[in-house]
C-alpha cells in the first residue's frame, strides 16, 4: 500500500510538471506561430474541450476496460498530444498545434478519472486521509515544472525538444508505474461490486447517467465545482489582478501567485490530520469560511501587503475543497466511477467557463474587483458543505469482514435522499475524528 501511494504521488507530480512546463513556453508558441492572443485562447479552448467531452464519457470507459487499461490508454494519448503540442510549433503548423492540445486534454482528463479513483481505493485501504497529499503532489510538480520551463527558455532551449523530450520521458514513467499504482481489488470490494446497485438495471450507461439524479452527488459537484473556480481563477487572474489592481510589475505579481500556490501546498500536505480529527463537513465549512475572508480581503485590500495576506489566507481555504469531494463522491466503491465522472463534470466546466466569462467582467470592475464574483460560489459550497459527509452502512447490512480493523469501507446500497428508494444504508452525520 505504501508503495502503490508514492507511486501515485509521483503521477500527480509528473502530471503537474507536464502542465506548467507547457504552460510556460506559451509565450514561445505564440511567437513562433505568430498567433494573435484571441486565437492562442480559441487554441487553448480546444483542449477544455476534448477535457470536458471526455470527462463525460470516462465513467462508462472505466467500468468498461478497467482503470489499469483506462491508464496505459490516457498514456498514449497524452504522450502523443504532448509531442504534438512540441511539434506544431516547430513545423509552423497551428493545425498539429491544436491536434495535440485537444489530445492532451483527452489524456489528461481520463488520467485524472482512474488518478481519483485509485487515491480514493488507497485512501479506504490506507483507512486514514491521504488523498491530499496527491493534490499536493500535482502543485510540487507545478512549481518544477514552471521552473523547468523558465529554465529551458534561459538556455535556449526549443519547444520542440522540450516537450517531446518529456513526453518520452512521461510515457516510460507512467507505464512503469501502473501496474503499482492501480490497486487489485479486495475481496471486499469485489463482492461489492457483484450486488447490483438499487436503481441501476439496465447497464453501465444507465449506472452512469444515474449519477446525476442523485442529490447528494449533484452537491457535491457544486463544491467541488466551487473549488475549481477558485483555484483556477486565482491561476488564470490573479498575476493580473496584482499588476492592474496596484501597478505593480509582472514580477511581483508572479511572487504573489506562488504565495497562494505555496498556501495550498503546505495545506494539502499538512491538512490530513486536521480532516482525520474534525471530519470532512466541519474542515469544508471552515475552509470555504477562510477562502471568503482571504478573497474580500485581496478585493477590497488598500495595500499590497494586506492583499497578500488575503491571498495567503485564500490559499489556505482552497486548498481541500476538491480532495474532500473527490473522496466524498468514492464513498461507495461500486458507484465511485459514475459519481467522480460527474463531479470531475463541474470542475471541467468551472475552468472552461470560467476563464472567458470573468475575462469579460473584468473589463468594467478590473481585474481585481472582478475576482469578488467567485465569492458567491465559496457561498454555494459553504451552504451545501454537510453532503460531504461520508456514507455509512450501520448494523447487519454492512458487508462483513475478515480483519477487526476495516481497510475498506462498503455500503450495500445508496442514501435514500440520492435515489428514493427503500436501502439498508444512509448518510449519517460525521462524529468528530471521522474522515
Amino acid at each position: 500500500m505504501p508503495r502503490a501511494r508514492l507511486l501515485l504521488i509521483g503521477c500527480y507530480v509528473l502530471m503537474g510538471l507536464m502542465t506548467s512546463g507547457w504552460l510556460a513556453r506559451i509565450p514561445a508558441v505564440r511567437d513562433q506561430l505568430h498567433l494573435s492572443t484571441a486565437t492562442l485562447g480559441a487554441l487553448l479552448l480546444v483542449g477544455s474541450v476534448g477535457a470536458l467531452l471526455t470527462v463525460m464519457a470516462s465513467g462508462v470507459l472505466v467500468q468498461r476496460i478497467g482503470s489499469r487499461r483506462s491508464l496505459v490508454l490516457s498514456t498514449g494519448v497524452l504522450g502523443a498530444g504532448y509531442a504534438l503540442m512540441g511539434i506544431g510549433p516547430g513545423a509552423g503548423s497551428a493545425a498539429v498545434l491544436a491536434v495535440g492540445i485537444f489530445l492532451n486534454g483527452v489524456g489528461v482528463s481520463l488520467a485524472n478519472m482512474v488518478f481519483n479513483l485509485e487515491s480514493a481505493r488507497i485512501e479506504r485501504a490506507m483507512g486514514r486521509t491521504v488523498i491530499p497529499h496527491f493534490h499536493a503532489g500535482f502543485s510540487v510538480g507545478a512549481v518544477a515544472g514552471s521552473a523547468a520551463g523558465a529554465l529551458a527558455s534561459r538556455l535556449g532551449i526549443s519547444v520542440t525538444a522540450q516537450l517531446t523530450a518529456v513526453a518520452a520521458v512521461a510515457v516510460v514513467w507512467r507505464l512503469a508505474s501502473v501496474r503499482g499504482v492501480v490497486l487489485d481489488p479486495a475481496a471486499e470490494e469485489l463482492a461489492a461490486a457483484l450486488r447490483p446497485v438499487p436503481g441501476t438495471s439496465g447497464g453501465r450507461l444507465r449506472c452512469v447517467l444515474s449519477a446525476w439524479t442523485e442529490r447528494r452527488t449533484v452537491l457535491i459537484g457544486v463544491v467541488v465545482l466551487a473549488a475549481s473556480l477558485s483555484e483556477g481563477s486565482a491561476n488564470t487572474w490573479l498575476s493580473l489582478a496584482v499588476v492592474d489592481g496596484f501597478r505593480r510589475p509582472e514580477s511581483m505579481g508572479g511572487v504573489v501567485l506562488g504565495l497562494f500556490v505555496a498556501a495550498m501546498t503546505v495545506v494539502r500536505l499538512l491538512g490530513t490530520r486536521l480532516i482525520d480529527r474534525f471530519g470532512r463537513v466541519a474542515v469544508l465549512r471552515t475552509s470555504g469560511l477562510v477562502s471568503l475572508v482571504g478573497l474580500l480581503t485581496f478585493g477590497l485590500a488598500p495595500s499590497l501587503p494586506l492583499a497578500c495576506v488575503g491571498v495567503v489566507a485564500w490559499g489556505f481555504g482552497a486548498a481541500l475543497a476538491v480532495p474532500i469531494g473527490i473522496a466524498a463522491a468514492s464513498d461507495d466503491p461500486r458507484r465511485a466511477a459514475a459519481r467522480v465522472a460527474l463531479v470531475s463534470t463541474f470542475a471541467s466546466g468551472a475552468s472552461i467557463a470560467a476563464p472567458p466569462l470573468l475575462g469579460l467582467a473584468a473589463e468594467t470592475m478590473g481585474a481585481r474587483h472582478m475576482l469578488l464574483l467567485v465569492v458567491v460560489a465559496m457561498v454555494a459550497s459553504v451552504s451545501v458543505s454537510r453532503h460531504v459527509a461520508r456514507l455509512r452502512a450501520p448494523g447487519p447490512a454492512a458487508v462483513p469482514t475478515a480483519r477487526p480493523a476495516p481497510t475498506v469501507e462498503l455500503l450495500t446500497a445508496v442514501e435514500p435522499s440520492v435515489t428514493g428508494l427503500p436501502t439498508a444504508a444512509a448518510a449519517v452525520p460525521e462524529p468528530a475524528g471521522s474522515r
